[in-house]
């Protein structure tokens, strides 16, 4: 009997423990099961269904390929511009936020009620901040702006924080043995560290953001989601066809550059 053999008839059963998580998951599998019904599917439904493929197939072109304030090119740059302009806020603000939730930097009673801050904020849906922006500010892109802005904060100050407290110290405390300034530290120990792994994470959310700015339209924060859901509404399944190739493209787009700039970010 060789020695891989001997080791593999060593090592302990979990046989037990392999078959409470297996009943677990098959527990919560049906259970899940349990709310899928199709009683509810009807003649009607499957009518509309083929509505939206026959609009997808055959779309408004004049709506599509216009530049009118109503058409799909205009709504996709807005949708665009909202959801870049709320990354770019907050990432800015989660940098701050991030270094007060390092427990690596700050002292531990601060850290953890920034980490809790974090937690309350990443709780809210996005279509619930949508809604609450649009009481504040009144509907329209500026709302988008607030709620991506806002949103984007819980999850990119998580990641920030996660990179911060994986810094190198080794680096740090050479620059102090030789000298150097907080800022020089800062400048020149710290930032090269972060500024990839930031700017990454960052383009990450950006690519998520557009799917958000989309949804939010539906709640009247501008973009192109309001614009879907009227034409739905109005069963205008071209015009429905228009906006869905537009926003597919678009987003295939953006896909592919944030995949090429972060691996080129990766690889230095």
């Amino acid at each position: 009997m060789t020695t891989i053999e001997k080791q593999l008839l060593a090592s302990p059963r979990n046989h037990r423990y392999v078959l409470t998580v297996a009943a677990i998951v098959l527990i919560l599998l049906a259970w899940s099961l349990s709310a899928v019904s199709f009683k509810d599917v009807n003649q009607n439904g499957l009518a509309i269904a083929l509505n939206i493929l026959k609009g997808i197939v055959h779309p408004d072109l004049d709506l599509l390929f216009s530049v009118s304030k109503q058409s799909v090119l205009y709504l996709l740059v807005q949708t665009t511009a909202i959801a870049f302009l709320g990354t770019l806020v907050g990432a800015v603000l989660s940098v701050p936020l991030a270094f007060l939730a390092a427990s690596n930097i700050m002292p531990k009673p601060i850290a953890w009620l920034t980490r809790m801050l974090l937690i309350m904020i990443r709780t809210i849906p996005a279509l619930v901040y949508g809604l609450m922006f649009i009481r504040v500010s009144g509907p329209g892109p500026f709302a988008g702006v607030l709620t991506i802005g806002l949103t984007s904060i819980g999850m990119l100050s998580k990641l920030y924080v996660d990179a911060i407290e994986e810094l190198d110290k080794k680096v740090l405390e050479s620059m102090t043995s030789i000298g150097c300034t907080t800022f020089e530290k800062i400048r020149y120990g710290i930032i090269p560290q972060l500024f990839s792994l930031f700017l990454s994470v960052t383009i990450y959310r950006f690519d998520m953001n557009m799917r958000e700015a989309s949804i939010l339209g539906l709640v009247g924060a501008g973009g192109i989601g309001a614009p879907l859901i009227f034409a739905m509404n109005s069963y205008k399944w071209n015009q429905v066809g228009s906006i869905l190739i537009g926003l597919v493209i678009l987003i295939l787009l953006i896909e592919w550059f944030s995949n090429k700039l972060r691996s080129k970010l990766v690889q230095g």
